[in-house]
């Protein structure tokens, strides 16, 4: 005998925004509105720009300064974020609401060591063998304590140490894909019946030589300072932006019995792994919009990071698939985020349908190497 199938409605009570527009819903929707270019640092990283974290009060959401100086910045913007999100819910004081509350993260690593990095990326050039260089000394070079202070799992563990989110976690690694990602799992464990309310997010530090490093040595990177995403040209590329969101999801009926205010509704994650060559972005995108539910939205939020190709393809398959739909480019507004493109997007699409701006939203997250998602905030 088959189970009968669960598909409850998925609604957002809570929201955590950072990033270098400032921090909050008021300061993201003023982003949006103002088509200001963002602030933007193109001189501590030259050639290539960032958009720097905002200046944060960290004892508003991190009491303790022993635990801020344990973090790193990624996980200090995080744990700020969803502290954020659970003041938004109404359960920032709730210890059993906390202790009950499932969190899934999306995150990278954290700052690696710059010295031995730069060791081997200078040995590398004359290696004999380059293969077998870099495996000895990623072996010998690397210590492993400070491998396991930068695993991506301490964002969930010290946002569970400092506001008491105690229940199963999980973190998705993965860049773009993985932000998509956690929003799906979360969206559908809801959804499912499985749990009644789940904390979603994730968080990034832009302002990391080493991050800039890996991403330039792939041509991922743009250069010259800042251009709007949509106008970046060839070869194009992201400006990276520190920034964290996180999105408290829970059943429709579980939020009406607490009395909390539904700010909109998420449904069912489309995402979608093809394989990069001319046409496949846009294919992808026509195939994802109906999974996605998605019909004629007002506003449509885009994670296209500005390389060229791929950025091009995107603003051409929206054109078709939401010719009326205001399109804005997340990467004008904070920058890009990678793990944090989507998460941010749905935020800032159910900050939009909470405020009475739009009755649907669509945010779109296609990864700059692989990976692409697609999801709707509809009015409730």
């Amino acid at each position: 005998m088959t189970g009968r199938v669960v598909n409850r409605p998925v609604v957002v009570t809570g929201l955590g925004l950072v990033s270098c527009a400032g921090e909050g819903v008021e300061a993201h929707l003023a982003a949006l509105d103002s088509g200001a270019p963002p602030r933007t640092d193109s001189e501590s990283f030259a050639p290539y720009a960032v958009h720097p974290a905002p200046t944060i009060a960290w004892d508003g959401q991190i009491p303790k300064r022993s635990d801020q100086r344990q973090m790193e910045a990624w996980q200090r913007l995080g744990v700020y974020a969803a502290g954020l999100a659970l003041d938004s819910a109404g359960v920032k004081d709730d210890a059993a609401f906390k202790q009950a509350l499932h969190l899934v993260v999306a995150a990278g690593g954290g700052e690696r060591d710059y010295a031995a990095d730069g060791a081997i990326l200078t040995g590398l050039r004359d290696a004999p063998d380059p293969g077998a260089y870099l495996n000895e000394r990623l072996q010998n070079d690397l210590r492993p304590t400070l491998f396991l202070a930068q695993l991506s799992n301490l964002l969930a563990g010290n946002i569970a140490i400092v506001h008491g989110v105690t229940a199963a976690s999980r973190t998705f690694m993965g860049e773009e894909a993985a932000g998509v990602d956690a929003l799906r799992i979360a969206q559908a464990r809801v959804a499912s019946g499985q749990i009644d309310a789940i904390l979603v997010g994730g968080s990034y530090s832009a302002e990391r030589p080493d991050v800039l490093v890996i991403h330039a040595m792939g041509g991922f990177v743009a250069r010259d300072g800042y251009r709007p995403v949509f106008a970046r040209g060839e070869p194009g590329g992201f400006i990276l932006g520190s920034c964290a969101a996180f999105l408290m999801l829970e059943s429709e009926a579980h939020a009406a019995a607490r009395g909390a205010r539904a700010l909109a509704r998420l449904d069912p994650v489309a995402s979608d792994r093809t394989r990069r060559r001319p046409g496949s972005v846009a294919a992808s995108l026509d195939a994802l919009w109906p999974q996605a539910g998605l019909d004629s939205p007002d506003h449509v939020l885009s994670g296209a990071t500005g390389l060229a190709s791929i950025t091009t393809e995107e603003r051409d398959a929206l054109g078709r698939l939401a010719p009326t739909a205001r399109l804005h480019a997340l990467g004008d507004v904070l920058g890009h985020g990678l793990e944090v493109a989507a998460p941010f997007g749905a935020a800032l699409g159910a900050a939009l349908v909470a405020a009475g701006r739009a009755r649907e939203v669509a945010v779109t997250a296609v990864g700059h190497r692989r990976g692409e998602g697609l999801l709707r905030l509809g009015a409730i």
